[in-house]
């Protein structure tokens, strides 16, 4: 069978997809073999598998050039090959290396292709834009260091191509555990995945190179993997069930008070975006403490919002801040804060407030310069949400080194800063922190969202909407999961094929129909 994870649910609507590494993947093949199911009718069904999904998705192609390394991927792509022929496709084979060199299941597959008389190309890859579908089957999972040699060079080609490409099990140079390329990879539209999800092909690089990623379980329960994932995937209604259905004599307090510290002059924009995005996710009453120059455009702009402007003075506007915790059920500090005095002041006297916050953007940034809070609270309902610069300068990092090692960096921020940890970008990442219950949570990746987003101001969108779902009640971990995924959707339907020239102010009514 096969499965689109982005737009089907698991067996429980609310539940999340297991996401596995490639050292558990191969011990679960190998479970699965010494359970005694043959290696090569593992290698049959992944083959026909993608001989439907290609047949699906290209209908009336005709000309295929399937390219096939050494291992047992390339042998997947030879038995595709021969299917391929068999349907009377016109079938170019291409093999980077000796094919009497086969060994195990792969050496079977290339008696079966020389028995049919199917014969692979000589020489380098060529005229493949006559071709109407290219197969990769150059490298699998087990990839070890950069890629390198005659490979590499056949892997420009490929992307050198207009031809689009079918990747089998992971896109040839892509490391599936963190969704980093080594050196190269095939930048696939379509990549079919055995057995198990792995989620490098949903975060970081992972989702540019692997294109749209369908499943095939290949006849394998999840009762028959004994191996433990490393990650999750959220489905597409994952944790949809934390909003209940509004009370008849439900009111604006009941529905939660947010405050919301944010703009400095000139930034304004920012604390507009997120008070917004927190009205639409369905905060009773949101009020924005920011600028002066700010009041009267964000009232004019959305006039069901509160505003007041921050004192000056250190002591007016420390006082001004404990009135203003004592009225809020959540926090939300940080976007457009400036990194000024009165920034590193608010920033300080938010550790006084005593429910739940989200922290994002100037007050990550002070957090990561040393200002230091003026008290000490345990942040286990807290939530920090840095993108990958963010999050470099929180960790010492450099960005691509986040970049490379998401979920790596996304652990560490959870465990550095006890806060529930969201690492935007491509597959945001979501970690819950273990030390606070003692427990051991996984990282959960969101697969939803579309290049549109990366614009200014989307960041504090999320802000808000989460920060909403705090004030509503919910725990940062799972108000955290629910707004990346609302506000992830909300930029596909918001986007839809034209991603170009989205804007954050785009999302609106689409995080008011996530929330309902």
């Amino acid at each position: 069978m096969l499965i689109d994870p982005r737009r089907q649910s698991p067996a429980d609507p609310s539940a999340a997809w297991p996401l596995y590494s490639a050292a558990s993947a191969a011990a679960i093949d190998q479970q699965v073999i010494a359970a005694g199911t043959p290696g090569f009718e593992l290698m049959q069904r992944a083959a026909k598998a993608a001989w439907q999904l290609l047949r699906q998705r290209w209908p009336k192609a005709e000309r295929i050039s399937v390219f096939c390394g050494g291992g047992n991927n390339g042998g997947d792509g030879l038995l595709l090959a021969l299917l391929a022929q068999e349907a009377g496709k016109t079938v170019r084979l291409w093999i980077t290396g000796d094919p009497s060199a086969y060994i195990g299941e792969a050496a079977e597959a290339w008696a079966a292709v020389q028995a049919a008389g199917l014969q692979p190309e000589a020489g380098e890859p060529e005229l493949l834009d006559q071709d109407e579908v290219l197969v990769d089957a150059l490298l699998g999972i087990g990839l070890q260091g950069e890629v390198r040699g005659r490979i590499k060079e056949w892997i420009e080609i490929l992307n050198a191509s207009s031809t689009p490409i079918l990747a089998l099990d992971t896109p040839s140079g892509l490391l599936v555990d963190e969704g980093a390329v080594a050196g190269c990879a095939v930048k696939a539209q379509l990549t079919l995945t055995f057995i198990v999800l792995k989620p490098g092909l949903f975060t970081g690089q992972g989702p540019a190179f692997a294109g749209r990623v369908f499943w095939a379980d290949l006849s394998i329960t999840q009762e028959q993997i004994e191996e433990e994932p490393l990650a999750w995937l959220q489905a597409r209604e994952e944790g949809q069930k934390l909003l209940k259905p509004r009370q008849a004599d439900g009111h604006k307090v009941s529905h939660g008070r947010l405050l919301i510290v944010a703009g400095q002059t000139g930034m304004g924009g920012a604390a507009l975006l997120a008070a917004q995005a927190a009205l639409r996710s369905g905060a009773g009453m949101v009020k924005l403490l920011t600028a002066a120059d700010n009041v009267m455009p964000v009232l004019v702009s959305q006039p069901e919002l509160l505003v007041e402007a921050w004192q000056q003075d250190p002591e007016a506007l420390t006082e001004q801040l404990e009135e203003n915790f004592r009225w809020a059920d959540a926090l939300l500090i940080g976007p457009g804060l400036g990194q000024g005095a009165v920034a590193q002041h608010l920033w300080e006297t938010s550790w006084l407030f005593s429910g739940p916050c989200l922290v994002d953007a100037d007050a990550l940034n002070l957090c990561a310069a040393g200002v230091k809070p003026s008290a000490q609270l345990a942040t286990d309902n807290w939530v920090i949400t840095p993108h990958p610069g963010e999050a470099a300068r929180l960790l010492g990092w450099s960005g691509a080194e986040i970049q490379k090692n998401r979920l790596q960096a996304v652990r560490l921020l959870a465990l550095q800063t006890g806060a529930v940890s969201l690492l935007k970008g491509a597959g945001s990442c979501c970690q819950r922190p273990d030390e606070i219950t003692g427990e051991s949570y996984l990282p959960l990746i969101c697969p939803f969202g579309n290049a549109g987003m990366g614009v200014a101001g989307m960041g504090d969108l999320l802000s808000g909407c989460i920060a909403a779902l705090l004030a509503q009640g919910l725990h940062a971990s799972q108000a955290a999961a629910l707004g990346m995924r609302i506000h992830a959707q909300a930029g596909d339907k918001a986007a839809g094929d034209q991603p170009r020239g989205l804007l954050p102010s785009d999302l609106l009514p689409f995080l008011r129909e996530g929330v309902n």
